[in-house]
């Protein structure tokens, strides 16, 4: 499964590693967040819902937009 998600409240590096890191905590997740989009890029082994998704950015200070 790959996804592109958006991704609200990023405004610098520091930013775009903390959701990074937040998504690529999920088991079996790898993700990669483009700053300039406000968008990240997760690819899992398995399907993945949005509400894991928005739960992990919202945990690192971030929310996932719609």
């Amino acid at each position: 499964m790959t996804k592109t998600v958006k991704i609200d409240g990023m405004s610098c590096k520091h930013c775009a590693m903390r959701v990074e890191k937040a998504l690529n905590a999920l088991p079996g997740v790898t993700a990669a967040v483009d700053l300039n989009a406000a968008s990240a890029t997760v690819t899992a082994d398995k399907e993945i819902d949005d509400a894991t998704l928005a739960a992990a950015v919202s945990g690192a200070g971030y929310k996932l937009v719609p």
